[in-house]
């Protein structure tokens, strides 16, 4: 099946491209708010001030996601010594 090794680097390299996307995701909101609201908001046919907290809420738990099931089985594989 699979090592300890193995299963470790596999978590540190999904740590690194969730943390990625987490940025590129948070980046893009911050700078094109405006245009991607309007998008959505067309798209999904949803109020515009609605989206806001709806961004926020999948950041928020895109995060927890990512520490829960990546960084804290990483963080503890890593303790234990490999």
């Amino acid at each position: 099946m699979f090592t300890i090794a193995q299963l470790t680097e596999f978590l540190g390299w999904a740590i690194i491209i969730n943390v990625a996307y987490l940025a590129l995701a948070s980046l893009i909101l911050i700078m094109m708010k405006g245009s991607i609201s309007v998008m959505h908001s067309k798209l999904f046919d949803l109020d515009e001030k609605k989206i806001a907290p709806m961004y926020f809420s999948f950041i928020s738990n895109y995060k927890v996601v990512t520490m829960a099931f990546f960084a804290a089985p990483y963080i503890a594989l890593k303790i234990m010594g490999n």
